[in-house]
C-alpha cells in the first residue's frame, strides 16, 4: 500500500485500530510532505525511515533522535516509539514490512543455499534484532531508494515495488552485519558485554548526530550513555576510531559544507547553525579538514 499522506491521530473520527491493522497485511510505504504531525506511543512493525528535507524527530526507549537528509533510523517489530514533525514541508520516507515477507528475504540472505533449496517456503520464525540506531545513507541505497521514490511518483511501482524492497531489506541487513564487526571492536571479553557497551555508544553517538549544534560536554554524553567519562572516550575511539569530540567536530563541519554548497547564509550565521564557538574556531576547524577557509572553499565549490 502507498501512501502519499501522513495520518492524522487527532482527528476525533480517526479510526487506529483500522489504519494500524494494515501493517499486518501489506508492504505500506509513506512518501509525504507535511508541516506538522504526532503520533505518541506507537507499536510498531519493522520499519525503515529516512527524510528527503527537513527533519523527523522520534523517541525510542526514551531517548529523542533526529533523522535528517542523509540518514536513516531501523525500527525493530513490535517497538514502541513516538514520532513528531514541526517544521514547513518535510518530506519523509518510511517503509513498514509485512512480518512475513521480512522474514522471507531474511532467511534467505542468511541461509546457505542447501537449506533453501530443502525447504524454499519454510518461513523463518523471527527477523534479525537491528540495532535502532542512526546509520548513513550510502550511494548504492541512495540509488535504490531514488530509482523507487521516481517510480512511485510516476504511478509506476506496482509491479517493482516488492523487488525493490528485497533489495531494501538486503541493505538493512548488511548494516547489521557492519555493526556486528563494529562490536568485535569493543573492549569486552564477553559478547553480552561486547553487546550492551556498543547499544550505549550508538545511545552517545546518536546524541551528537541530533544535536551537534548545541553545547555539547563529556558528562553529559556520559550520563545519557550510561558509561563513565574514560569508558566513553576509550571505547568510543575504539569503534568509530575517533573520540567523541573529534566526531562532534566532523558532524559540524559536513553540515558546514552542506551550507557553504548549497545556502548563501553569511559565515557567521553558519559557525552559529554548526555550533561552533566563534567564527575563529571555525574557520580554523575547517581550514585543518579541509585545506581552506570557509569562503575560498565556497567559490572552488560554486564553480565545479
Amino acid at each position: 500500500m502507498y501512501f502519499t499522506s501522513l495520518p492524522d491521530h487527532s482527528q476525533v473520527n480517526f479510526d487506529e485500530e483500522m489504519h494500524f491493522s494494515r501493517f499486518k497485511k501489506h508492504n505500506i510505504i509513506f512518501n509525504t510532505v507535511s508541516d506538522y504531525s504526532y503520533c505518541d506511543d506507537h507499536v510498531g512493525c519493522l520499519s525503515f525511515k529516512t527524510i528527503l528535507s527537513g527533519e523527523e524527530w522520534y523517541v525510542v526507549n526514551n531517548r529523542r533522535i533526529a533523522v535528517r537528509p542523509g540518514q536513516f533510523l531501523i525500527l525493530n517489530d513490535e517497538q514502541n516509539y513516538s514520532c513528531s514533525i514541526d517544521q514547513e514541508k518535510v518530506k519523509g520516507f518510511s517503509v513498514f514490512f509485512k512480518k512475513e515477507f521480512a522474514t522471507e528475504v531474511f532467511r534467505d540472505e542468511m541461509s546457505n543455499e542447501e537449506t533453501i533449496l530443502d525447504n524454499p517456503f519454510n518461513v523463518a520464525e523471527k527477523s534479525p534484532e537491528f540495532f535502532q540506531t542512526l546509520k548513513y545513507i550510502t550511494p548504492d541505497l541512495q540509488l535504490q531508494l531514488t530509482t523507487l521514490i521516481s517510480a512511485l511518483e510516476n504511478d509506476d511501482f506496482h509491479a517493482m515495488t516488492d523487488e525493490k524492497l528485497v533489495f531494501l531489506l538486503e541493505h538493512l541487513i548488511r548494516s547489521h552485519q557492519s555493526d556486528t564487526k563494529r562490536i568485535d571492536r569493543v573492549a569486552a571479553i564477553k559478547l553480552s558485554s561486547k553487546i550492551e557497551i556498543y547499544k550505549r555508544l550508538c545511545i552517545a553517538k546518536d546524541l551528537l548526530h541530533s544535536t551537534f549544534m548545541d553545547s555539547l560536554d563529556l558528562h553529559t554524553l556520559s550520563i545519557t550513555a550510561c558509561l563513565s567519562v574514560p569508558q566513553l572516550i576509550r571505547q568510543f575511539k575504539s569503534v568509530f576510531q575517533v573520540t567523541p569530540h573529534q566526531y562532534l567536530i566532523a558532524l559540524r563541519l559536513k553540515r558546514a559544507v552542506e551550507l557553504l554548497k548549497f545556502s548563501h547564509k553569511p559565515i557567521n550565521e553558519i559557525t552559529w547553525e554548526c555550533g561552533f564557538e566563534n567564527v575563529s574556531a571555525f574557520c580554523r576547524a575547517f581550514k585543518t579538514a579541509y585545506g581552506a577557509q570557509p569562503l575560498n572553499y565556497r567559490k572552488t565549490s560554486s564553480l565545479n
